[in-house]
């Protein structure tokens, strides 16, 4: 199973790129084995979303990486740099990517990120949606290779 995750705050615009991401995917067609989540600000307990997935696809607002309105694939462990070591809110994603490896009873899954640098436009909100598809589709097609 591939989960898009979709992490942030429909309500503060400075965080709202994963949830206007899941808005959009609402009406497209996932891939066969390919769930999306509406994550939300859950945090820690985005764990029942990424235990027992092959691999999860996180869609969050990042901060640094580039220009405002950049969509990046970032390698998990750089965006697991990208806050504080801790749970709080503004820990978030990066908190949850550190940890992982401690706290998944199964195996830990292969995660990407796909990284919208705030503001962003409705092409950057389109860019993100399209890459977590692909992301999530490649790892789809991965199975289906075996």
């Amino acid at each position: 199973m591939t989960r898009i995750v979709c992490i942030g705050s429909r309500f503060r615009a400075e965080d709202a790129a994963g949830p206007r991401v899941y808005d959009r995917l609402l009406g497209e067609a996932l891939p066969p084995g390919v769930d999306l989540v509406d994550g939300g600000l859950a945090g820690l307990g985005l764990l029942r979303f990424v235990d027992g997935a092959e691999r999860v696809v996180f869609v969050d607002q990042v901060s640094g990486f580039g220009r405002p309105g950049d969509v990046l694939a970032l390698d998990p462990g750089d965006a697991a740099l990208a806050a504080p070591p801790s749970p709080d809110h503004g820990g978030g994603l990066p908190y949850l990517l550190r940890v992982l490896p401690g706290v998944c009873e199964k195996t830990v899954p292969r995660v990407s990120v796909v990284g919208v640098e705030g503001p962003a436009d409705e092409r950057a909100i389109a860019r993100a949606a399209a890459l977590a598809m692909e992301l999530a589709a490649g790892a789809a097609a991965d199975r289906g290779a075996r």
